[in-house]
């Protein structure tokens, strides 16, 4: 008997590390336009998968 398995939710985690030995480089701190562009970018991606979730 073969039962179909829907997968309601996904979540992957990844942690990425330099390789041992490489020189680590100070990070630039966002501008304000850059730090407004990814909360933007993130605030539409959590309403479209509220939206979507309610579709269901």
């Amino acid at each position: 008997m073969i039962m179909p398995v829907e997968i309601k939710e996904l979540v992957i985690r990844a942690v990425v590390a330099p390789p041992e030995g490489a020189p680590r480089a100070r990070a630039a701190a966002p501008d304000a336009a850059g730090l407004e562009a990814v909360v933007e970018a993130a605030v539409k991606e959590v309403l479209r998968v509220l939206k979507a979730s309610k579709e269901r």
